[in-house]
């Protein structure tokens, strides 16, 4: 746990009892309506979906998120707006910049919504990245995979998550179909020299307008098809490796002004190096093992910072392991809840089951996630093993 206090100077403080207009009706937005509920705050979401995750338990607008309309009413109607993703419509944020109170403001969701200027924002705060270049070409792409050798990825700009827009190069025979396949997205294109990682680590942190910042334990990241199945905590890295993984995550967010959380996704190398993979300024996949097992959660933490309420602490209460749940483990895990943990006593952990009520369990999707509350990591991992629900992984 690390945190940086930078100014204390007043700012306007949304108390408990205002209402919080969320941009998106997904699991992130209900989480925090959850977490904000406890602290007397109401909510109201804008979702095109009805009934969505977020709406089970808001107020909710029903329309897409470029409709100015429907902004203006989400604007009217709330103390203090922010979003749950960060692809929203640069007009409509515009918008909500010029007629409501975003503390996060926009210039945050511009840099991170595309991979170049996030990296230079990520150079500019003195943060390490993988290697990378501009292509506008297929033959830019060649003259950058013979520089940086093979394998190396290319990505879109702008979109793309969970292992989407972007394509691993193996061979230069790949070029021209990565190039075509990656350039009929219509946006720019990015090659990354690929990082040979022992581990993938992210630390999430959190800073308010009044200029205090904090960061959460360090995750260690297992994904399974570009989609993560494991969060590890604490990571199992050097104490070392955990203060600098912290220090860069409050260095980010210090450079960047950030205003609620930011998600640093990290790679280590074998010989102890940290680069910046990827950031998120929102709450993350990665972060929701805070919710059982830190003092303060990332949804609350998101709230306090959006408001501007002092910063809760964010110590480790107890080894955790998360392990999310997609549609294909929907049905094994609910029949597992209905009977008698008897591996749970066996490996004496505490299985905390989070649903996020979507309709429908279509496979790789996320339905939810455990946290598996533990006194030692092995323990937690052979409960995951043992329960046969993610046997396919």
């Amino acid at each position: 746990m690390m945190e940086s206090r930078v100014s204390t100077s007043p700012e306007t403080i949304i108390a408990p009892g205002s209402t919080i207009g969320v941009l998106g009706g997904g699991q992130l937005g209900r989480m925090m309506a959850l977490a904000g509920s406890n602290l007397g705050y109401r909510f109201l979401t804008l979702d095109p979906m009805p009934d969505g995750p977020c709406g089970q338990i808001a107020e909710q607008i029903i329309a897409n998120y470029d409709d100015k309309d429907a902004a203006r009413q989400l604007a009217a109607k709330a103390d203090v707006i922010t979003y749950e993703f960060e692809n929203v419509d640069a007009e409509v944020a515009a918008m909500l910049m010029a007629e409501s109170h975003v503390p996060q403001g926009s210039e945050l969701l511009y840099t991170t919504q595309h991979r170049l200027r996030e990296k230079r924002a990520i150079e500019a705060a003195g943060v390490r990245v993988a290697p990378y270049a501009e292509i506008t070409s297929e033959k830019d792409l060649r003259t950058a995979v013979e520089r940086f050798g093979l394998p190396c990825v290319l990505k879109t700009a702008t979109g793309g998550y969970d292992g989407k827009g972007q394509w691993v190069i193996r061979s230069m025979d790949e070029i021209p179909e990565a190039y075509a396949t990656l350039a009929a997205a219509k946006t720019e294109l990015v090659l990354e020299q690929f990082i040979r990682f022992t581990k993938e680590l992210s630390v999430i942190a959190a800073r308010s307008p009044r200029g205090e910042v904090k960061a959460f334990p360090v995750a260690e990241n297992i994904h399974v098809n570009n989609i993560l199945h494991l969060s590890i905590v604490p990571a199992r890295v050097s104490f070392d490796v955990q203060d600098q993984a912290e220090a860069l995550a409050i260095r980010i967010a210090e450079s960047m002004n950030v205003v609620g959380l930011i998600a640093v996704e990290l790679f280590l190398t074998e010989d102890g190096e940290l680069f910046v993979n990827e950031l998120a300024p929102r709450p993350h996949n990665s972060g929701h093992y805070t919710m059982e097992a830190c003092r303060t959660s990332q949804f609350e933490q998101h709230v306090r910072a959006i408001c501007n309420l002092p910063l809760g602490d964010t110590m480790l209460l107890t080894p955790v392991v998360m392990v999310n749940v997609l549609g294909e483990h929907v049905e094994p895990l609910l029949a597992h809840m209905a009977q008698e943990d008897e591996a749970a006593v066996a490996f004496n952990v505490a299985p905390k089951v989070h649903l996020y009520g979507k309709k429908e369990a279509k496979e790789k999707r996320k339905m939810g996630h455990v946290n598996v509350l533990t006194d030692h990591l092995d323990d937690a991992l052979a409960w995951i093993d043992k329960t046969q629900i993610w046997r396919n992984q």
